[in-house]
């Protein structure tokens, strides 16, 4: 067990987990977060609480609540980062560039080095920025970096509702993105339409990897549509699947009406197991005592310890050669 808090430098935004070490937070609470640009300001969403150490291993140390000289200074950045994004979507529009402004980052580096200000945008194509990025460094006084991003870190970024009415899944707890195909989408009985299978960025929803493998595991044990099967109202025929469920939707052949059955009553192996004949009991075997030995047979005494009983045999005569000579 180990002692875990999530923590969120957005409001909804991605959750990031740290160890609290010693120290007891709110939920509410500013507190810093280690960075490789220096500890940064965040809030405290949940509470430190005792959980399975099961994949939560080499979790950062919170640096500790956050103070004045902090909060200042992160008040400070985010005016840095809204300045920033106006006067890159101003430039943007003079210069008529085909580009989306999705979120600006700024490092102050603590004064140790030159500011940086990170633009993500978005754009149909490859932009040549070499006279904006000249006009933002002028303006904005710091170096810029331009990251072109996805549709998809780009819905990760803003955040937002999905069609489920939750925060996008992207922008909470995913931490990678995995492929996800129209054939998911089929395999779940989901109609190919992308205003409903479609996510906030335009793409294939995220969760539709989720319960993939479930129906996958479903259509592979579960009779196909479409062919019969016997219940316990009767004979009938499999019009349709309900995965979440685990059931069957079956027409009776002799009333026409549509049951639900579970999976396991419809399935031919279980039904092969509760239809196989009893086996036959098996009357208990006595025990056999050996066969006593015959008076009348003579037995041969054992021989003596130490000596081997070897049949007699003639001894072999070795035959002499007779050398050949002269005659």
């Amino acid at each position: 067990m180990t002692r875990v808090m999530a923590v969120s430098f957005e409001r909804y935004g991605r959750l990031y987990y740290l160890d609290p070490g010693e120290h007891t937070y709110r939920v509410g609470e500013q507190v810093l977060v280690p960075t490789e640009s220096g500890p940064e300001v965040a809030e405290c969403v949940w509470a430190p609480e005792w959980v399975d150490d099961e994949g939560l291993d080499d979790l950062p140390l919170c640096a500790g609540p956050a103070g004045e000289q902090h909060l200042s200074r992160d008040a400070a950045n985010r005016r840095r980062r809204a300045e920033a994004k106006l006067v890159a979507k101003r430039l943007i529009r003079h210069h008529e560039l085909a580009m989306k402004v999705v979120a600006v980052d700024f490092v102050d580096n603590q004064g140790e080095f030159d500011e940086l200000v990170v633009i993500y945008f978005t754009a149909p194509h490859r932009v040549d920025f070499r006279i904006l990025v000249g006009e933002l460094a002028r303006s904005l006084r710091a170096r810029i970096d331009l990251r072109q991003i996805g549709a998809r870190d780009s819905a990760r970024l803003t955040g937002g509702l999905g069609s489920c009415g939750r925060d996008l899944c992207c922008a909470t707890f995913l931490s990678g993105f995995e492929p996800v195909s129209l054939r998911m989408a089929k395999v779940q009985d989901l109609p190919p339409n992308p205003m409903r299978i479609s996510g906030a960025c335009g793409r294939l929803m995220c969760c539709l990897k989720y319960e993939h493998p479930l129906y996958v595991d479903f259509a592979r044990e579960a009779p196909a549509v479409g062919s019969a099967v016997t219940t316990d109202e009767g004979d009938g025929v499999v019009v349709a699947h309900q995965v979440p469920a685990d059931a069957v939707l079956v027409r009776m052949k002799s009333t026409g009406a549509v049951s639900s059955c579970s999976k396991a009553s419809v399935c031919g192996s279980r039904q092969s197991y509760e239809g196989r004949p009893e086996p036959e009991p098996v009357a208990p075997i006595a025990p056999v005592a050996p066969p006593l030995p015959d008076p009348a047979v003579a037995v041969a005494p054992d021989p003596k310890p130490g000596v081997v009983d070897t049949p007699d045999r003639k001894p072999r005569q070795r035959r002499r050669r007779r050398a050949a000579g002269p005659e």
